[in-house]
């Protein structure tokens, strides 16, 4: 989905490139993510744990569990293995062992594992909006269906996000390409279309169908072109701060992160139970989004401020140069002294520029930046929710929301 705008580079590079990590991981690389991961855990200066909620791991939810209970995480998870026959087994690949071996290992590895919080928040969202009588074990099923399609677009976008940003891990595993090289660009566009082999196999009789199809379509599109916002935000490996604007930021967010975060299962929950009126998605939209980036701001945050182990992750948005939201409040608050130090450091791959970056972030009081806007963009959001209309569930949106809050990855 994302060939077309990956970093300059050809096949071959991008092949010596996953060799050259596969190499260094043994040793300097390793070294430096776990001195990169230790400094990056270590709390703030003025580190105060009832200001910076996010922080404390000890307060902080889980996505799931304000949305679905453990019973239905289990029989969510209970579904996976049929959807990977289906599309194991699909008579296009009949008498092709050796692609359907290789179907389950792609599968297997990129699609069960992490929180699956997008998947849940479809089920959940189908249990609050179809009618009690409706609740059928079928209808539940094809709810669990559409979750699990929602988390094979998302593993495809984060094989192709890993490889443009060049990660090393993904959910405390090595990244897909690390493991499959250039052939993990052809393993994300399979996994993505077996998304709709799956919506053809059960639901091609369903009224839910075409606007399923296409709504899966645009999602693409839209995480598509947010892909290419975050790209254009650096030039041959360099940060173009210029580029660091709040409404370039709020561009990319929008596109690459809430619209199939959130809107996504919730349009999908609300198609399964027959609602298509166009006011009530307009309102599912405008909550949506807001989450979605309140979501991203929080990421960007636990990326600098947050625990490593937690996010399952090793790579820095400040080793990468994203145009992130700690990036840009930065840039706004520097003093002309502080930009050059930043545009400096930022982006670089050595543990002291890391370590410079960070301190600037303290030192211009981002992480206090940071509980100030939590606290007010929850409660913010708290107040739209309250003005959705009666036909769509509060519970819902609060149960998200509150499963973000102060969450610690």
């Amino acid at each position: 989905m994302f060939c077309n705008i990956i970093k300059p580079s050809t096949g071959l590079q991008i092949i010596r490139n996953v060799r050259l990590l596969r190499n260094i991981s043994k040793t300097s690389a390793i070294l430096n993510n776990e001195n990169i991961t230790k400094y990056m855990s270590r709390p703030p200066k003025n580190f105060n744990s009832r200001t910076f909620s996010t922080i404390n791991g000890t307060i902080a939810p889980t996505t799931s569990s304000n949305l679905v209970t453990k019973e239905e995480i289990k029989e969510f998870m209970s579904v996976f293995p049929d959807l990977l026959r289906d599309i194991r087994d699909h008579n296009m690949f009949e008498d092709l062992h050796y692609v359907k071996d290789r179907i389950t290992k792609c599968l297997e590895y990129n699609v069960p594992l992490g929180k699956k919080s997008r998947g849940l928040i479809t089920l959940s969202s189908y249990k609050l909006l179809e009618s009690p009588e409706k609740l059928t074990s079928e209808n539940i099923r094809l709810a669990q269906i559409l979750g699990w399609c929602v988390e094979l677009l998302h593993s495809s976008f984060l094989i192709n996000d890993d490889i443009i940003d060049s990660a090393e891990t993904r959910r405390g595993l090595p990244c897909w390409y690390l493991v499959e090289g250039i052939h993990a660009l052809n393993d994300a566009l399979f996994i993505e279309n077996g998304l709709y082999l799956l919506l053809k196999k059960y639901f091609h009789d369903h009224h839910c169908y075409v606007p399923t199809i296409e709504l899966f379509h645009k999602t693409t599109a839209k995480t598509s072109l947010g892909e290419t916002l975050d790209v254009l935000s650096t030039k041959n490996g360099k940060p173009q701060f210029d580029y660091f604007t709040v409404n370039n930021y709020n561009c990319i967010v929008n596109c690459k992160t809430a619209y199939y975060s959130l809107h996504l299962p919730l349009a999908l929950a609300m198609y399964l139970a027959g609602k298509y009126d166009p006011e009530m998605h307009r309102h599912v939209s405008t909550i949506s989004l807001e989450i979605g980036h309140f979501f991203q701001v929080q990421d960007d945050f636990l990326d600098c401020f947050g625990d490593s182990s937690k996010m399952g992750k090793n790579n820095t948005d400040i080793v990468n140069g994203k145009c992130s939201w700690l990036a840009v409040q930065a840039l706004q608050r520097a003093s002309l002294e502080q930009r050059i130090i930043f545009e400096q450091n930022y982006g670089k791959t050595n543990l002291g520029s890391v370590a410079i970056i960070r301190s600037l972030y303290e030192d211009l009081d981002l992480p206090n930046v940071y509980a100030v806007y939590e606290e007010e963009t929850c409660n913010l959001i708290r107040s739209h929710i309250q003005q959705v209309p009666q036909g769509l569930p509060h519970r819902l949106y609060f149960n998200i929301l509150e499963g973000f809050y102060r969450r610690s990855s």
